[in-house]
């Protein structure tokens, strides 16, 4: 229900309504009794979930996650955007709870990097604020990787100010980010701000933003090179030519993109295997699918 001035979001969609916490439940039980290896909790205003419930229905995101991994049998448990300002005291602690099925990966929107422009924007959090829950986090939830949300070019700032928010970024070593321009949005009351940043200077602290992510997400990424990590094997493998091998693409448990090859008629999909990450490619880790995941069958495929 908070209402950012820059979205309209809030206006289209209304205020928050929570799913009860037993049908969630039930419909991952089900998913998982279906083969689904990993669900994603996912909604606007995600960490707020729960309380507008009633009749004895009152809950918060930790519980809903508490009960989805105590009572179903879903391998991996994701959770999408969380506003920094929703998470209760202790909300870290269900990784020490849960460490090999909630994934550590946390996208966490920041969309501006100076105390003014985040309360010109209308966001529940002050940088200093927004810093100490990210050292929070890392410190509480191992191989964590954290992304996040940025806007360039809100209007009101200023170069002072978007040099003080690009370091202010680097510092907190995102690995990725959505970086997105300021465009008004009719009905929002950001749309009748008058201080407009030119398009140009759009353009231009664009393409800087793009560039220290970029730096800051490999430097995230090369945390892991040589690393082991299990990976959820997504779409279908692609036969190489002449190599009789297919190339499959899946992403690990804290959110990073892999490719790996395997025999062809290994079939990866929608299986989660160890992989040792040996190389790094822009965002992307080529990896050795470590055999002790591959059944009888696919061993015997890579004997042929």
């Amino acid at each position: 229900n908070n209402k950012c001035t820059f979205c309209i979001v809030t206006k289209a969609r209304g205020d928050s309504r929570s799913r009860r916490l037993a049908d969630i439940v039930a419909e991952v039980r089900n998913l998982a009794q279906e083969g689904v290896q990993e669900a994603v909790l996912t909604g606007v205003h995600l960490g707020s979930y729960g309380r507008d419930l009633v009749d004895g229905e009152q809950c918060d995101l930790k519980q809903l996650a508490q009960a989805i991994l105590a009572d179903t049998d879903i391998r991996r448990l994701r959770l999408s955007s969380l506003e920094p300002w929703e998470l209760a005291d202790g909300f870290f602690d269900l990784w020490q709870q849960w460490p090999e099925r909630l994934c550590p990966h946390l996208h966490l929107p920041l969309q501006a990097g100076t105390d003014k422009q985040l309360r010109r924007m209308a966001r529940r959090c002050t940088t200093a604020s927004f810093a100490q829950l990210v050292d929070d986090a890392r410190a509480a939830i191992p191989d964590l990787v954290v992304t996040t949300d940025l806007i360039v070019g809100f209007p009101g700032e200023t170069a002072r100010d978007f040099e003080a928010g690009l370091a202010y970024v680097e510092a907190l070593r995102f690995a990725h980010a959505h970086i997105f321009p300021f465009s008004p949005r009719a009905g929002t009351a950001a749309a009748g701000f008058t201080d407009r940043v030119s398009k140009v200077d759009k353009k231009e602290r664009s393409r800087r933003m793009h560039q220290v992510v970029a730096a800051t997400g490999r430097q995230e990424r090369q945390r892991f090179l040589t690393g082991t990590r299990p990976v959820l094997w997504e779409g279908a493998g692609v036969e190489l030519t002449d190599q009789a091998r297919a190339l499959w693409t899946g992403f690990t448990d804290n959110y990073l993109s892999v490719q790996a090859t395997a025999p062809l008629g290994v079939d990866l999909h929608n299986q989660v295997t160890n992989v040792q990450l040996t190389e790094l490619n822009g965002d992307t880790f080529f990896a050795v699918i470590d055999p002790v995941h591959l059944s009888f069958n696919e061993m015997r495929v890579m004997n042929l």
